[in-house]
Formats: structure tokens, C-alpha cells, sequence
């Protein structure tokens, strides 16, 4: 792992141009919602009805026969090997659950790019994004016991927690914050994680972002905003997130490695080490540390468990004769909330549908299928598929920057499982739809043909503040040029004339990709009275004024 002066993890971007080209979109910062249909990339047609009500039609017969099954699970080795070889991924880690029972565990590949420790089915990986899935269900266990509502205003318990103006605050639920439908802009909060704030600050914080007129309008990906309506429900069963966690569903289902603290995961032997691309090879550089939004981004899980919450899942909550998990509320978590991805063409194709912490499409027969993708920049890539009606689920995690591997590897095997044969080569065009997500979104950096001089130094320095960011600083030291402090315990960037007023620097974290710049604006008096960092400024919240 690379570190800069501070001994603290630097962003792959600054020592790798190639890397920072193929890092995420805003979606992958902490994980992701991937929709893919089974059957096909693009949206499924539908041949039945999406939903039917009890007295409807009967379900279709399944296609999950025991000779596909079987030769499925037959093919799963091979097909793992070659997606692996195919990818260079280093390591992963699958297990598939039907019928209420563990039908395939394996791991492959290693812990770690050019050691020889193996995974296998007890390795534990950080989930990134899977961890919202596990989070709905800690949450439905709470509603279940009667603690909270789904539908309860989030500031009855979480008042700090305030999203919007006041009329709309008090209207904000858990079911909102759940399924991204909260008004909160695009991964709202994250910038703030990267620069080193912890959970409560940065959830104080969420009232400063605008919301406009999003409120359960437009669907919004936010990892903070869900991790809102976790804690908001931890605190209605008065513990906090990662003891509620461990008490009311790993412990009980036995998930032994399994674990919402980043220290607990850290400290486990048998930890699979994250990945990033360096000129054509993966390298275990950066660890991410996602305790601030542990419920949307921090499980950190092995195979093997993960197979129990499958089993508790795909049984209406129930597991070994136990109810775990209240059926009602676990099913409400499976019921579409918002559209995430309006449909292309609506006379043919369905929309894309978030529910609790779940994506909620459908196969071309109709049958629903659950889903969710999780991914970190700095080196790893989970995805979960359910089809709920075969009694049938996958869980495929790996220990590199998404490329596409365990979503190709799922939808596979669902092929094979259901209709006898791979209907296509899925992870091609994963890998497109993962390269696409992979453009910077705050401006770039473009230095003029005839660059113009800056003013001395000491024009610049001093200490500037704004209300969602606090104060930071910039300092001048002979011999080492301008430096600017970000954080609360203040992260120390190297600042490049551009031109002018404007100046670059690299971000680091979950959310860096290549150079910002920091603009500065000069008063009547020949010195700066404020800046602009274009990566902070995404929702506007990115001027400084010199204190």
C-alpha cells in the first residue's frame, strides 16, 4: 500500500494515470446498484404479468429442474476458472443456496496477488455495497419486534439527521432514506468520508445539501443517506449499528466471520486483500475504511456465511426452524419502492426498481429477481441474485476493482441453472458498462496554451471556511511551495500552479480520480478572499471564504 508523507493511504490516481482511468463513476465510490437482467443486459420484456396478485394466474412451472441444477453446480469450477483467468482477478469466493440448503461453497485464487495463501470458503471480503441488502434485513428485524415503523420520520429518532427544510425534514422515513428516494443528491456525504469525518458529523452535515424538489421524486444513490435510516433504527432499538448488527442477525445465523466493524475485519487472518490495475496487473495498494457508512458499505462477510442470510432470505426470514426475521417486514424489503432507471423504450421494456436496500427486476417469464452489486474503487467487487420463486440465490465475492467478474459469474449460472445453457458472454459487456461508469465527474484540469503568472505565495495563504466543509487552510513554506489542508485532522495536498488564480491538486479515497482544480478569487486589496475546489463543489458546496 502506497502512503504519502502522513502515512496515510494514497489514492491510486496520483501514482497511476492508467488506474484512475478505469476507476467507477460516482456509482461505484462505495458500492453499487447494477441492474442486470437475467436473460440479457438490457431490460427484460416481459412474457407474463410482473406481479400477481394471490388470486391470480399460478406461477409458471419451474425451470430450476434437478438435471440443470445439477449440471449447473457441474459447470460453476470451471466457469469461475475461466472468468478468473480471463479477468486476472486474484481471488474469489461463491456460494449458491436452493432450497433451503448450501448446494455449492467454494473459494478460488488467493488472499492476495503473488502470495500463495488460498480463499476459500471462509475468507472474508468487505462487501462494499452488499452491505445494504444485510442492512435491510438487520432494519426489518427491528420492524419486526415492533421497535420502529419503516414509515417513521427519521428525526423521531436521528434529529441530528435532518435532510431538507424543515416542512420536508419532518417527512423524511426510513423507507425513504432506504430506497435512495430521499431527495439527497448523488452520493451525498462521501466527499466529506474521503477528507476524514466520521458518521456523526457528516450526518449533521446532510442538512446543509439542497434537495430541491427531489424529496421521493428522484431516485439519488447515497450512501449516507441510507446509513441515516440504519442508525435512525438502531437508535430506535437503543444500540448502536454495529452491535444491533452482531446481535439481531449474524450471531443467530451463526455468521461467525462476519462483522459491520472495519478493526474486526482487519484483525482476521484469513482476510482477502483489495486490488487495483497497475499496468496490466492487480497489486494490493489501498485499503478502504467505510466504518462512517458502515451500514451501507462496511460488512465485511465470508462465503459460507453469507450463504445463511441466503437461506434466511429465500425462506420468508425462517431458518432451521427458527423465525428470525418477521416474514411481513423481510418481504417489504423485496417490494419495489422507486424506479432507478426509467425504462428505455416503455412499450417494450420494464423499468429498473430499488426496493430496501435491494435492486428488483424481473426475468423474461416474469419471475422477480432480487439483486445488488457492491464495489469499491480501491479494490473490491460483491454481487448477490435471488429468484425468490426457484428457491435459488448466488453470492459471488472478489477481492479486486469491479471489472464485472461476479456479476458475469451470477447471471451464468442462472443461465445454466434455468434454461440448460449460457445465453451469452456476460462479461465483455459488464466490463463496458463498468468502463463507461469510469469518467471523472468534476471538471478536469486543462492548463492553457500560454499560462499567466500567479501572485506571490502569500497571496494565497491563510485560512478559509464554509459551513458543510469547516475550515481548511492554505500554507506557504520556502522551498515546498503552496500546500492546502483539508479535514479534521488535516490532510496535506501539494498545490500546482495552472495558471493565474488556478491551481491543481490530487484528491485521495473512495472518490478521487484524476486532478481538481482550486480556483482563488482576489480582493481589492491584491490578496485572495476565496477559493473553489471543483471536486468538493459537485452540489455547490465548494466556495471558501478567507476567515
Amino acid at each position: 500500500m502506497v502512503a504519502d508523507d502522513s502515512g496515510r493511504p494514497r489514492n491510486r490516481a496520483a501514482a497511476n494515470p492508467a488506474a484512475r482511468n478505469r476507476a467507477a463513476r460516482p456509482a461505484l465510490r462505495a458500492g453499487i446498484l447494477l441492474l442486470v437482467s437475467w436473460g440479457g443486459l438490457g431490460p427484460a420484456r416481459l412474457a407474463v404479468p410482473a406481479a400477481r396478485a394471490a388470486e391470480g394466474p399460478p406461477a409458471p412451472a419451474s425451470q430450476v429442474t434437478p438435471t440443470r441444477l445439477r449440471n449447473a453446480l457441474a459447470q460453476l469450477d470451471g466457469l469461475a476458472a475461466d472468468l478468473m483467468r480471463r479477468s486476472g482477478v486474484p481471488g474469489m469466493s461463491v456460494v449458491v443456496v436452493h432450497d433451503d440448503r448450501v448446494v455449492y461453497l467454494r473459494g478460488f485464487g488467493v488472499l492476495e496477488a503473488g502470495q500463495p495463501a488460498r480463499v476459500d470458503g471462509d475468507t472474508v471480503f468487505q462487501l462494499a455495497s452488499l452491505s445494504k441488502p444485510i442492512a435491510s434485513t438487520v432494519v426489518a428485524a427491528v420492524v419486526g419486534d415492533g421497535r420502529v415503523g419503516f414509515d417513521d420520520p427519521v428525526l423521531r429518532t436521528l434529529p441530528e439527521a435532518r435532510i431538507g427544510p424543515p416542512a420536508i425534514a419532518s417527512s423524511v422515513t426510513l423507507r425513504d432514506l432506504l430506497s435512495h428516494r430521499s431527495g439527497l443528491p448523488d452520493h451525498a456525504g462521501d466527499h466529506l468520508e474521503d477528507i476524514g469525518f466520521d458518521r456523526e458529523t457528516i450526518l449533521r452535515r446532510l442538512r446543509l445539501i439542497p434537495i430541491e424538489n427531489r424529496f421521493r421524486a428522484v431516485y439519488n444513490y447515497t450512501n449516507f443517506g441510507f446509513t441515516a435510516g440504519a442508525v435512525a433504527a438502531a437508535r430506535a432499538a437503543g444500540q448502536d449499528w454495529e452491535t444491533l448488527s452482531a446481535q439481531r442477525l449474524y450471531r443467530p445465523l451463526g455468521m461467525a466471520r462476519t462483522t459491520s466493524r472495519f478493526s474486526e475485519w482487519m484483525a482476521m487472518a484469513n482476510r482477502a486483500r483489495p486490488h487495483v490495475p497497475d499496468g496490466g496487473r492487480w497489486v494490493d495498494r489501498y485499503q478502504r475504511d467505510p466504518q462512517a457508512q458502515a451500514p451501507a458499505g462496511g460488512v465485511s462477510s465470508s462465503a459460507r456465511d453469507l450463504g445463511q442470510w441466503l437461506r434466511l432470505q429465500l425462506a420468508g426470514g425462517r431458518v432451521d426452524g427458527r423465525q428470525l426475521v418477521a416474514a411481513t417486514a423481510l418481504a417489504e424489503t423485496h417490494r419495489p419502492q422507486m424506479i432507478s432507471t426509467p425504462p428505455k423504450n416503455p412499450s417494450q421494456d420494464h423499468a429498473g426498481l430499488y426496493g430496501l436496500g435491494w435492486g428488483v427486476g424481473y426475468t423474461n417469464r416474469g419471475e422477480v429477481q432480487l439483486s445488488h452489486s457492491g464495489a469499491f474503487n480501491l479494490g473490491a467487487a460483491t454481487a448477490v441474485y435471488l429468484l425468490p420463486e426457484e428457491k435459488l440465490g448466488i453470492v459471488a465475492l472478489t477481492n479486486a476493482q469491479p471489472v464485472g467478474l461476479p456479476e458475469s459469474l451470477a447471471l451464468s449460472f442462472l443461465d445454466l441453472a434455468s434454461r440448460g445453457a449460457i445465453q451469452q458472454d456476460y462479461l465483455p459487456a459488464l466490463n463496458r458498462v463498468f468502463q463507461a461508469m469510469g469518467s471523472q465527474d468534476y471538471p478536469q484540469v486543462v492548463a492553457p496554451a500560454a499560462p499567466t503568472p500567479a501572485l506571490a505565495p502569500q497571496a494565497y495563504a491563510g485560512r478559509y471556511r464554509n459551513a458543510y466543509v469547516g475550515p481548511i487552510a492554505v500554507r506557504h513554506q520556502e522551498g515546498q511551495g503552496l500546500m492546502l489542508e483539508l479535514g479534521p485532522a488535516p490532510l496535506r495536498f501539494p498545490l500546482t500552479h495552472v495558471s493565474g488564480h488556478t491551481f491543481r491538486y490530487q484528491p485521495i479515497g473512495e472518490n478521487a480520480y484524476g486532478p481538481s482544480a482550486v480556483v482563488f478569487s482576489i480582493g481589492s486589496g491584491g490578496s485572495a478572499e476565496a477559493l473553489r475546489i471543483d471536486n468538493l463543489n459537485l452540489n455547490g458546496l465548494g466556495t471558501f471564504r478567507r476567515e
